[in-house]
């Protein structure tokens, strides 16, 4: 049977088009149609778009003039924190639950350039604090490969709306694992690129030095094709790389990958930890050789990470008071509406980590706790680049374990450990994946597990040379369609 519209990947989907074999109009009303159908049962979007004619003709236009881009006519998702014009970009909160953009973030100007279409704007964490979709405060996301758990967070919306089919591919944003947690969760391909590749105009920022917006495709060429619509240097981003000083990492036929295993005794699920030695092993059945490094300041990551982004959500966040911008509540005194606006317009996730940024910069504690934290973030690079020059690439499991079930997680500081593989990327600005590795059995589900690999700063083309390996080395990390376990 072939596959349907909304099923294809952006390259097949791509090709169809420039074969006259399905018309934009087609494959959007195919994502379209699955949106609307299962999204009730989802909550993957907070809000389906409504067709735009316009594009939709102005897309197909330019494919039957052999327009080049590979994107053009592609229905895509867009995580509610980053901006298009005219739409509500509510990061999934209260507090600005009314706020309609008034231009577009630049990621959004190159995909509106490059033709694409946008499906909705989907569910995420409260902007973007958590690691399960279930602090949002329009109701939690569920993982279409079983809808009793969770899809990863925070940018869970997007990675379920690509891995249940109510779009072709989507963007996320990756403060501390956004967007390769919630790939692995669901079984697609999560990529968070090095720090300044992608603007971040637009963006509502939730940790500044460490937030970048990425790609959540069904595989690995997906990803890539997404990552170069939107890469490149821009004006109103003083952090994002100049054409010129992006320079690709050069490869031989043979790479090196490290293994930090003392990092993966404890914790990591014993399932979880044979799916990722089988990967390791196909590896090197490929060719690529596996190397034991060491990465001792790494186990002190997650610290330095819970210390770090708070700090920068109190004061990213200090703006939305009811006073300058958002919800706005009046009491008897200035202090109250300050009070009230804030208290009612942000969740109990959102006000924790406000309360903890504000205490780790306040005075008699900043030089304890943030600047310790901070100086950490200078060890960890020093060490990775250190480890980079024996090897490629490091690898491990995208997560200790497969998506967890609503609730379980209810202490705060059991959720913070879900990040414990990915923050390390953010901290030190390098570029991540997370790759599909097959299914390990949960209560009588198939639940998906990943691979996540790091690499030096600009070296993306490491991470998609892994895993497109990973992707072909067993036809099983292939995308299996979650209607089976719903």
């Amino acid at each position: 049977m072939s596959k349907k519209q909304n099923e294809m990947t952006i390259v097949e989907a791509a090709r169809a088009l420039r074969a006259r074999e399905i018309s934009v109009q087609d494959l959007w009303d195919a994502c379209h149609n699955a949106a609307v159908e299962r999204n009730p049962e989802l909550n993957a979007y907070l809000e389906v778009f409504d067709a735009d004619e316009a594009a939709i003709e102005s897309a197909q236009k330019r494919i039957d003039a052999n327009d080049a881009s590979l994107l053009c006519g592609i229905p895509l998702a867009i995580k509610d924190n980053i901006l298009i014009e005219g739409k509500i970009a509510s990061a999934a909160s209260k507090m600005l639950e009314n706020y309609r953009a008034t231009y577009d973030a630049a990621v959004v100007k190159k995909l509106k350039t490059a033709g694409a279409l946008f499906v909705g704007r989907t569910n995420m964490d409260e902007f973007a604090m958590g690691s399960s979709t279930e602090h949002s405060a329009y109701g939690r996301t569920m993982n279409p490969h079983d809808l009793s758990r969770v899809p990863g967070g925070s940018s869970g919306g997007s990675a379920a709306a690509v891995s249940a089919h109510l779009c072709i591919a989507a963007l996320g944003s990756d403060t501390g694992g956004s967007i390769r947690q919630p790939a692995a969760h669901t079984g697609i391909v999560g990529l968070k690129p090095t720090y300044g590749a992608v603007s971040r105009s637009g963006l509502i920022a939730m940790g500044s030095s460490l937030d970048q917006i990425g790609p959540l495709a069904k595989t690995v060429e997906d990803a890539r094709i997404l990552h170069e619509a939107i890469r490149g240097k821009d004006v109103l981003d003083a952090t994002t790389i100049p054409d010129g000083l992006y320079t690709a990492r050069e490869l031989s036929k043979s790479l090196r990958i490290g293994v930090p295993r003392h990092l993966l005794a404890e914790g990591v699920g014993a399932d979880v930890l044979a799916a990722f030695n089988t990967t390791l092993e196909s590896l090197e059945s490929a060719g690529h050789t596996l190397v034991d490094i060491e990465l001792p300041t790494s186990a002190h990551a997650l610290a330095a990470y819970y210390i770090v982004m708070p700090a920068e959500v109190s004061t990213n966040l200090a703006r939305l008071d009811g006073i300058r911008y958002g919800h706005a509540a009046r009491g008897e005194t200035l202090l109250d509406d300050y009070v009230l606006s804030r208290t009612e317009g942000f969740g109990e996730e959102t006000r924790r980590r406000i309360l903890l940024g504000t205490f780790v910069l306040s005075s008699g504690y900043v030089d304890a706790y943030y600047r310790k934290a901070d100086a950490t973030r200078g060890v960890l690079r020093g060490e990775y680049m250190d480890a980079f020059e024996k090897v490629d690439g490091i690898a491990f499991p995208t997560t200790p374990s497969p998506a967890f079930k609503f609730g379980e997680k209810s202490d705060p500081l059991s959720m913070y450990l879900e990040d414990i593989f990915t923050v390390t990327a953010n901290l030190t600005g390098m570029p991540a994946i997370s790759v599909p590795i097959g299914f390990v059995e949960r209560e009588g589900k198939s639940l998906p597990v990943g691979v996540h690999f790091t690499a030096p700063h600009q070296a993306e083309n490491v991470l998609f040379t892994l895993g497109e390996v990973v992707s072909f080395a067993d036809k099983a990390f292939s995308l299996r369609s979650p209607r089976t376990n719903a």
